[in-house]
């Protein structure tokens, strides 16, 4: 690395900084207000306060990231261009592409940190956060964070759900294993799904096996086309109705829509999140391709106001197109493949094409 490279980027790492933790500060301060009440409500301890924001954090950081490396960039060219610094690097020989590649390597080095703050840290994060906020703070039953091959207890019954749907209120292959006080197997009851409705479970089609208790021999077996259960939990409690899956990595993701899929279910949504796993890390190289230019064309008037101004509208902009193709490709208007890189497609190539139109 060349002594210049060196300063480019130690000055560019400075300003990227001091504006991650500027951003970062601000989304806690405003996440505090928000829950706040929440927490005196219940009388939480102070202790949860610190947690909560701790696990919320990776996520913070992952959304801000693309935005802070916008403003880096676009506050470091301009600053040394309004120094004639950047003007003195011309004059000695060195094109303006040779100026910018450090930019960008250390943009795509980010983009991997993201990739693997969304794939490990920000899904454990948001999953301990939302526990803290559910459980611990409002003293409500814990959620269940697996949709597929659930295995838990409710009273004296012992549950196996291959796959929860709570978008639609269902569980699908669920056994149940009702169990007496000396934990005997009574009876087993196999079901092709369980649906929630008018606030109970109904298993449809379902084998009923009856067993003695003293022998375990299968005493009698019938099919029913439903019966009611006593399941003492919601939809909600096999995961957010209508979130985002922000507790799912790339990973699962993938094979919960595989698993929808070969249900026949309609997997769209999940696919949809799962390209968007890949995708949004990508923001962070195209917000460094977008402030070149724009730092460039305002290079002589860049001050620490208008470089927060043109970084912000730049953000906002790329996120309300990026949020309604991501809508488009959950109301099955787009394919979620091109729903999800499409905001990245449409914003890289007008930053490429406003590089190539800047004269060296």
């Amino acid at each position: 690395m060349t002594i210049l490279q060196r300063y480019l980027l130690t000055t560019f790492g400075k300003i990227t900084g001091l504006a991650l933790a500027a951003f970062t500060g601000i989304y806690l301060l405003v996440d505090f207000f928000e829950k706040v009440d929440d927490f005196l409500e219940h009388q939480a301890q102070a202790s949860l306060y610190v947690s909560y924001f701790v696990c919320k954090t990776p996520l913070i950081i992952s959304q801000v990231l693309p935005l802070t490396i916008l403003m880096g960039v676009f506050l470091t060219l301009g600053g040394f261009t309004k120094t004639n610094e950047l003007t003195a690097m011309r004059a000695g020989g060195i094109g303006l592409s040779r100026i910018i590649t450090p930019f960008l390597i250390v943009a795509t080095l980010l983009t991997a940190v993201n990739f693997t703050f969304n794939e490990y840290l920000v899904p454990a994060g948001t999953q301990k956060a939302n526990h803290i906020l559910h459980t611990e703070v409002k003293g409500k039953a814990e959620k269940l964070a697996k949709r597929d091959n659930l295995w838990f207890r409710d009273q004296t019954a012992l549950y196996h759900v291959k796959l929860a749907i709570p978008e639609t209120g269902q569980l699908r292959g669920v056994s149940i294993y009702q169990l007496d006080e000396k934990l005997r197997l009574q009876s087993r009851i196999e079901a092709n799904k369980l649906i929630f409705n008018d606030d109970q479970w109904q298993a449809k089609n379902a084998v009923v096996r009856n067993f003695d208790l003293d022998s375990s021999q299968l005493t009698k077996q019938y099919h029913v086309d439903a019966i009611p259960l006593a399941l003492n939990k919601t939809p909600d409690d096999f995961g957010s109705v209508t979130g985002k899956n922000e507790e799912l990595n790339f990973s699962q993701l993938r094979r919960l829509s595989q698993t929808l899929q070969r249900e026949g279910l309609d997997a769209t949504r999940y696919r949809v999140d799962m390209h968007s796993r890949l995708a949004s890390p990508f923001a962070c190289l195209i917000m460094a391709f977008l402030a070149i230019p724009f730092a460039l064309q305002k290079s002589r008037n860049v001050n620490l106001a208008l470089g927060i101004s043109v970084s912000v509208l730049i953000g906002i902009s790329f996120f309300i197109v990026q949020s309604t193709l991501i809508a488009l490709g959950y109301s099955a208007v787009l394919p979620p493949l091109i729903a999800a890189w499409a905001a990245n497609i449409i914003f890289g190539l007008l930053g490429v094409f406003l590089i190539l139109s800047t004269r060296d």
